[in-house]
């Protein structure tokens, strides 16, 4: 009874959401194919195991590997302009251009470049995560503790040296601020980009399953999505906190 009554404490939003779905479909007598109930969509999920991880992995798989790719591309372009007046000049306001072009406008563009395989998904994801990256690295590279900067100054320590133990680590915890809030967007752009050019993975599932009023096969790949990102967003949230109380 214990575990009941913590279960629907914690839950208990989220069973009302579901409860009130399914009386809206059955007062409502809405058909299956315009809006099916929970029940048909968690069987869909139940009957078929096997069909939702091998896409959720899919896209799971080619989120990781654009983010890896766009959170270390980000870190080290933030460096760069950090290091040259010249590079900041050149280099922030490209990313702040190419930050507020929504992604989904330059799908289409990086699919005719690339190809539509899963390369252009992993470089879609890239570009999802590089520029949240680089601004937040680059605003933790400049603001540096107050008088650090004359210390190390006085001290005589080398530009290297300021840059390696000054400066970077002073830019971690945005770091991990930016790593925080690409994870789940990370997850997001892979699906849309599935969505849109893929042949596999939770995009394509959805996009499939629509195309043949599957509402519950569709439902239940937006359900597995949204677990999916909700769950990379918590494990990098609680990376985030570790990373920030060992480094403070």
């Amino acid at each position: 009874m214990t575990m009941m009554r913590r279960f629907f404490a914690r839950n208990w939003s989220i069973l009302a959401v579901l409860a009130a779905w399914e009386a809206w479909v059955a007062l409502a007598e809405l058909n299956s194919i315009v809006l099916p109930g929970p029940m048909p969509v968690a069987r869909d999920i139940i009957a078929n195991p096997g069909l939702y991880l091998a896409n959720a992995g899919q896209t799971l798989f080619t989120a990781a590997a654009g983010l890896v790719i766009g959170f270390v591309l980000g870190i080290l372009v933030a460096v760069l302009a950090w290091s040259s007046r010249l590079l900041s000049g050149m280099l922030t306001p490209i990313g702040l251009i190419f930050s507020s072009i929504p992604i989904v406008a330059l799908i289409p563009i990086m699919a005719r470049v690339l190809g539509y395989d899963i390369s252009t998904v992993v470089a879609i994801v890239a570009v999802s995560a590089f520029f949240p990256t680089f601004v937040f690295t680059g605003a933790g590279l400049a603001d540096l503790p107050k008088g650090a900067p004359d210390l190390f100054a006085v001290f005589g320590a080398s530009r290297f040296q300021r840059f390696a133990r000054l400066v970077l680590p002073s830019a971690v915890p945005n770091m991990m601020i930016a790593f925080r809030l690409i994870v789940p967007e990370a997850v997001l752009a892979a699906i849309l980009a599935e969505f849109l050019m893929g042949r596999s993975g939770l995009g394509y599932l959805f996009r499939e399953a629509t195309g043949r009023f599957a509402m519950e096969r569709a439902l239940g790949t937006s359900l597995v999505a949204a677990i999916a990102a909700i769950i990379c967003f918590f494990l990098a949230q609680r990376a985030e906190r570790a990373i920030r109380a060992r480094w403070s």
